[in-house]
């Protein structure tokens, strides 16, 4: 049993403990392409609710029905996880 510890003792007393911080060029480029994903999101979600609000005005003006809500509903859902992406990486990471 302390030959068991012993081991233990010994290979627990070289376990690197690394900084939790990234180089910093490699931050800086890592947000420079967060920003353009976060940006791009944003404006696919502001394009998806324009295209939607137009398919249902063309389809009330032809008198279709057709699950536009629906459609709304989950572009409204994305936009929501975009925009709340980051503070929920923050809140679970820090």
């Amino acid at each position: 049993m302390s030959l068991l510890l012993d081991a233990v003792n010994v290979l627990a007393a070289d376990i690197p403990n690394p900084k939790g911080e990234a180089p910093p060029e490699l931050a800086n480029k890592v947000n420079l392409v967060l920003g353009i994903v976060a940006w791009a999101g944003t404006a696919a979600g502001v394009a998806g609710v324009l295209i939607t609000g137009a398919m249902m005005a063309i389809s009330v003006k032809r008198g279709e029905s057709s699950e536009h809500m629906s459609r709304l509903g989950m572009v409204l859902g994305g936009c929501v996880l975009v925009s709340t992406a980051g503070p929920i990486i923050q809140f679970v990471f820090k």
